[in-house]
Order: C-alpha cells, then sequence, then structure tokens
C-alpha cells in the first residue's frame, strides 16, 4: 500500500517503521532535525525488547514532492489539524482515506453520530477539517506508549494495541484494508464493536493522567505514588464518566477507577504525550482532552468543577509555552 506519514514524531515515528519494514510504499512528512535524521539515517524504533529500522521511500517538509496517497496517517496534535486541513486533503487520492491519530473528542466526533451534525468550533473552528475531510476519515485511538529519544529514533514503551473505526461504527472495506495492512506490519490492531466507548475510556486517562502531569511535570511513577494527584485524577475521571454517560455512554458497570488509575498500570519512567509537549514548549491538547469535553457538559448541565479548574491551568500553560516558543 502506498503510505503517507504526516507527522512522524513518537506515535508517527513508529507507524512508519513498522509499515515501512513490512514492504509498503512509505513516505513521511517532517520537519527540522527529525527530518534530517530521517533522512541520512531512517527511523530506529525500538519496541519489545528489540529494534526495527527502516527508510521510508521519501522523507520530506514539501507536500508539493509527496503526490497522493492510498493512506494518509495524521499524527499531528489537535491543535494543528485545523491549519493542516488543505495539506492532508492534497495527500489523499481519490479512492484514498485518511486515518487520524488523535487525543481526546475528536474534531469529526458529530460526523456518523446518527444524527445531523455539524463541526466543532472549539476543535475546527472554521470546519475546514470537517468540510473537507470528514466522508474520508477513519479514528484511530492508541493505546501505544511512545517517546522520541533523539531524531529519527523512537522509544516504544508499551506495545498496546491501535484501536481504529469508522466514525458511523460501521464495517467497511476501507477499514479492514486498513487493518490488514498493519497487522502484516506486525501492529496490534483491533476494531472495537463500539469505536466511540474507546474513545471515551482512552480520555478517562488522558483527562486525567494527561493533564496532572502536564501541570506538575511529573512522570508516571512518582504521580501515581501522591495520594493527593491520585485522588484529582479519579475526581476528574468521574467527572468524564459522567459525560459519557449523558451522551449514551456508560462505563460505570465496567470501569474501576481503583485499577485504571493506579501505578500497576503505568510504569516508572514514563512521561505522558501532554508532558512530552509541555517540556518540548510545543503546543499542548487542552481543548481536545478537556475543553470540549467540559462544553459538552455545560450543554447538558453536568457540573465538572475539578476538570474546569485544571483546564484553565492547562490554558494558562500554553500561553506560557507560546510565549516561551517565540
Amino acid at each position: 500500500m502506498n503510505i503517507c506519514i504526516f507527522g512522524a514524531g513518537a506515535m508517527g515515528g513508529h507507524l512508519a517503521a513498522r509499515l515501512a519494514s513490512s514492504g509498503n510504499e512509505v513516505s513521511v512528512i517532517a520537519r527540522g532535525a527529525n527530518l534530517e535524521a530521517i533522512r541520512s539515517r531512517g527511523l530506529h524504533l525500538r519496541v519489545n525488547n528489540g529494534e526495527i529500522h527502516a527508510k521510508p521511500t521519501l522523507a520530506t517538509d514539501r507536500l508539493e514532492e509527496a503526490g497522493h496517497f492510498d493512506l494518509v496517517i495524521v499524527t499531528l496534535k489537535a491543535p494543528s489539524l485545523p491549519s493542516a486541513a488543505d495539506a492532508i486533503e492534497g495527500l489523499v487520492a481519490e479512492d484514498g482515506v485518511a486515518l487520524f491519530v488523535t487525543n481526546g473528542i475528536p474534531w469529526w466526533w458529530n460526523h456518523g453520530a446518527g444524527q445531523p451534525g455539524t463541526s466543532l468550533p472549539l476543535l475546527d473552528p472554521a470546519g475546514t477539517m470537517w468540510d473537507r475531510l470528514r466522508t474520508r476519515t477513519i479514528g484511530c485511538v492508541s493505546h501505544s506508549s511512545n517517546e522520541v529519544l533523539s531524531p529519527g529514533v523512537v522509544q516504544c514503551r508499551s506495545d498496546g494495541p491501535w484501536a481504529i473505526g469508522e466514525p458511523a461504527g460501521t464495517m467497511t472495506s476501507r477499514l479492514s484494508n486498513v487493518r490488514d495492512v498493519f497487522r502484516q506490519a506486525g501492529i496490534p490492531v483491533v476494531i472495537p464493536p463500539d469505536f466511540r466507548k474507546g474513545i471515551w475510556t482512552k480520555l478517562l486517562l488522558n483527562a486525567s493522567l494527561n493533564s496532572v502531569s502536564a501541570l506538575t511535570r511529573l512522570d508516571t511513577g512518582i504521580l501515581m505514588r501522591d495520594p493527593s494527584l491520585v485522588a484529582l485524577q479519579k475526581e476528574i475521571a468521574n467527572e468524564v464518566l459522567k459525560v459519557a454517560s449523558s451522551l449514551g455512554c456508560d462505563l460505570s458497570a465496567e470501569v474501576n477507577l481503583d485499577e485504571v488509575i493506579s501505578i500497576g498500570k503505568r510504569p516508572d519512567n514514563h512521561r505522558t504525550s501532554m508532558l512530552q509537549d509541555v517540556l518540548a514548549s510545543r503546543p499542548i491538547e487542552c481543548e481536545a482532552i478537556l475543553g470540549q469535553l467540559i462544553e459538552f457538559a455545560c450543554d447538558r448541565g453536568i457540573e465538572t468543577p475539578a476538570s474546569k479548574i485544571i483546564l484553565t491551568l492547562l490554558r494558562g500553560l500554553d500561553k506560557a509555552l507560546a510565549t516561551h516558543e517565540k
């Protein structure tokens, strides 16, 4: 399959290395030192006590060089997506599909939800993603934990499954094609019967663990051993459960927060994706992970006091990071 990875950081680098090493034609869109490393030395993925090395067919920061692809895997963080809508659309072949690997509530949430939908202004302010890509999109929730150690080198700390699904929850040929390509590359992939439930399940951790780790700058080993910080995470997670239930996804019978938010579930040296962004002075995904959640809650009259405070702090941190970057 002819594949493009748009954003070859931790997640994109992981996928690019595996897909290229299994015989696919893989191009990557990257920039800066990461791009130069991939061009000169290829990609190195450390996973399952081994290493996968692969050199993409093309590595570039010039979209006009890339062409059109059967599968465009987008691993850009949520704040970067609206400005990239034209570029992503231009990469997808006429019969191709875009797979969005995202945290939090995805921009396409209202598409395929069983009723007439519109874009989410908080995540897609001008509706450009919605207008250009919603019918060409497959969603992806990754439970694989990855970190860039140095340009072109990715460490997979937890090789969890990559859940994929259509926004409408249907089984389609394009979905099964992506599943087959992933499996051939040794990527653990699942198509859950209720893909949206999987989004909520991961959001429990994104909203609680990621946000608190970003604000405290603590790795999970230290964070999960502090009773007051664990209690705060559970408070946020309970608010997520309430909002999910109001939207028709009741997880209360299958989620035990004492098990989900526990030191046993998180490796000691793990830095969450949001903490990695903070340490690198990159924009953080506060709107996709908490902002849209609170919008849903307000629409339904649900109180989320802990999440609101954390969101306010994250927005302030995001502003500080933007100032520092300049």
